[in-house]
């Protein structure tokens, strides 16, 4: 059985829109787009590419999906990641979208019917995708939350689980934080049930 994985670029405020750049997201009108791109290093970069190397299928929203083909396809494998995400296996949910433009890209209707690519994927990873991983959450289908936490706050920007989505959860450090120079840290947590609240902890 696979597992679906979350993977965030996500300043400290919790932003996690558009930062590889200035007209990667400007929805909502937001404007500070790029925001990532101060902080490259190659160790950081490393951890990144080894991640999407190990997944075998990529799950986005439409949204962040939208963002992708327009971006992805145009680089004809002009690097790693290109090569990665054009061939691999690649699913949407959409409630709206009758055909997918992207090659190897499967419309799914329903958030709930990512349940079933764990029989057919080893390593599914959620990229972005904010809402759509409020949904995996409320669903009990999110099983990993891959974090890369920057040292900037942006004020203003979609935030991850904002305005209710999702449910209560609870998640275990699942890898050693690393920190690497530009001051970005890596988190690895994966679900461990229900959360335990102060209550809770005194019985």
């Amino acid at each position: 059985m696979g597992t679906i994985s979350l993977d965030l670029f996500l300043t400290l405020d919790g932003v996690y829109q558009g930062p590889g750049g200035a007209d990667e997201d400007p929805s909502g009108g937001f404007s500070l787009g790029g925001w990532q791109a101060a902080f490259a290093d190659a160790e950081s970069g490393a951890a990144i590419m080894e991640g999407i190397n190990d997944m075998d299928a990529l799950l986005l929203g439409r949204r962040t999906y939208d963002i992708f083909a327009r971006y992805w396809p145009q680089r004809v494998n002009s690097n790693p990641i290109a090569e990665k995400f054009n061939s691999m296996d690649k699913y949407v949910v959409s409630r709206t979208l009758e055909g997918a433009g992207w090659d190897g890209t499967t419309v799914l209707s329903a958030a709930d019917k990512a349940a079933q690519l764990k029989e057919r994927h080893e390593d599914i990873h959620v990229v972005g995708s904010g809402a759509l991983a409020g949904s995996l959450l409320a669903a009990g289908i999110l099983d990993r939350l891959n974090l890369f936490l920057y040292p900037i706050t942006l004020g203003s920007g979609k935030r991850v689980f904002a305005n209710g989505s999702g449910v209560p959860a609870a998640f275990t450090l699942a890898a050693e934080p690393q920190a690497f120079p530009s001051g970005v840290v890596r988190l690895v947590y994966e679900r461990s049930g229900i959360p335990v609240t102060g209550l809770d902890a005194g019985d």
